[in-house]
């Protein structure tokens, strides 16, 4: 039973060892329905280890997690999807020469009987996958047209937009806009607001401040497994919250000693 008003997911002091190796050490973080929380972090500051670890791929050494203000232990995958949470990682875990429909429902297939046997549902699939990417204003004239067609900006809406049909009530987005162009990062972060606004919790992980910055209402930042602190947007500025960041006053300074140099 869940207790009313609690986030729909929050960590208290995380821990996780890999033998000797500490990859989190004290993380702190929550998130609640109709909001963005973004985690950041550089390279090694822990996003990974903490992505898998709120998707039940690892298990917590130490640490409480709830969902829906109740402690849980994920054993696997499928435990983390079954209580709400998914995650879209940055290889989307699609077959880009399989169709969009196919993609959209990879595991899920709605089925029909015909006599004894059982036949995936084409008709309802390639209905519901083009009706779901027109919601999102991606307009697929044929959802039999191979995924790998699209642009990676319209594969992440895919992949983020099967999420939401199937369910989920958080969504963990891992780097969506990292090697995407202007144009298809704008096209990902309108639809991440469109999830929020549909009360869905949203944790969008990044290492790009100002993409965090634009969809974010609070940022969690990361730093060598711990938690430097979660701020509301109203509280931080964007040159601050870099700063924060492994390696945001390094750059300041070279780019203030460069430009010395010119």
């Amino acid at each position: 039973m869940s207790k009313s008003n609690a986030p729909l997911i929050e960590v208290r002091d995380l821990v996780k060892n890999f033998g000797p190796v500490i990859a989190l050490n004290g993380v702190s973080l929550s998130v609640n329905a109709g909001e963005v929380l973004c985690l950041l972090g550089d390279n090694g500051a822990g996003k990974s280890t903490l992505i898998k670890t709120l998707s039940g791929v690892h298990k917590p050494s130490q640490g409480d997690f709830l969902v829906d203000g109740e402690k849980i232990a994920f054993e696997s995958p499928r435990d983390a999807l079954n209580a709400g949470i998914a995650t879209v990682y940055q290889d989307l875990a699609m077959i880009p020469l399989m169709s969009i429909t196919r993609n959209f429902f990879m595991g899920r297939e709605p089925l029909k009987r015909v006599g004894p046997l059982k036949f995936m549902d084409m008709g309802f699939a390639d209905k519901v996958a083009r009706e779901e990417m027109v919601r999102i204003g991606i307009d697929i004239r044929n959802p039999q047209q191979a995924v790998g067609t699209l642009s990676g900006g319209e594969r992440q809406c895919v992949a983020i937009a099967r999420a939401v049909y199937f369910g989920a009530k958080v969504l963990i987005l891992d780097e969506p806009t990292s090697a995407l162009g202007v144009r298809q990062t704008s096209m990902v972060l309108k639809y991440i607001f469109q999830v929020r606004q549909k009360g869905l919790g949203v944790i969008f992980i990044t290492h790009n401040v100002r993409h965090a910055h634009a969809v974010g209402d609070r940022f969690t930042v990361l730093n060598r497994g711990k938690t430097l602190g979660t701020y509301a947007k109203s509280e931080i500025e964007l040159d601050d919250l870099q700063n924060l960041m492994a390696g945001g006053r390094e750059l300041q300074d070279l780019s203030a000693e460069l430009s010395g140099t010119v």
